[in-house]
């Protein structure tokens, strides 16, 4: 009988950037990959539409992490903002991890930079958290593990 192999977990993850890891993010939304369907029709065909691939589209990858004196982050979307994009672009990589903490899974992203930064909501009579967002569009994801 083959060995059975359980799913991984979603709660153990690291995040790579240009090679060095970065942890202590609490929930990272890995995007959509989505190829647009052109339908497309001579007219001596039957009455089906033929259906040709067109462009492929990458959702944005969204990182939410409780906020501590660090400003890495936030010092990266302030490149963009002012104009040093070239600069801002990153290769990143998630890291899903299995049971024992090896790597399980990889999923990398190509020319990565902030696109938007959400600071944390504030209320005096709560007791959560203070979580920041940052969203990363990129030009390319794999999943190469």
């Amino acid at each position: 009988m083959p060995e059975r192999k359980d799913p991984y977990r979603n709660s153990r993850f690291l995040l790579e950037i240009d090679g060095i890891i970065q942890a202590g993010f609490s929930e990272v939304t890995i995007p959509d990959i989505a190829t647009d369907s052109i339908e497309y029709r001579e007219g001596n065909e039957d009455t089906t539409v033929r259906k040709l691939p067109g462009l492929t589209k990458y959702g944005n990858l969204t990182l939410k992490w409780g906020i501590t004196d660090s400003t890495e982050l936030f010092e990266w979307r302030k490149q963009v903002i002012q104009g040093k994009t070239a600069e801002a672009r990153k290769n990143i990589a998630v890291l899903l991890l299995d049971e024992g903490g090896n790597p399980a899974a990889r999923w990398e992203f190509r020319e990565a930079w902030p696109v938007k930064y959400n600071a944390p909501d504030l209320n005096a009579m709560g007791n959560d958290v203070a979580i920041e967002t940052i969203e990363i569009a990129h030009e390319g994801m794999d999943r190469v593990q």
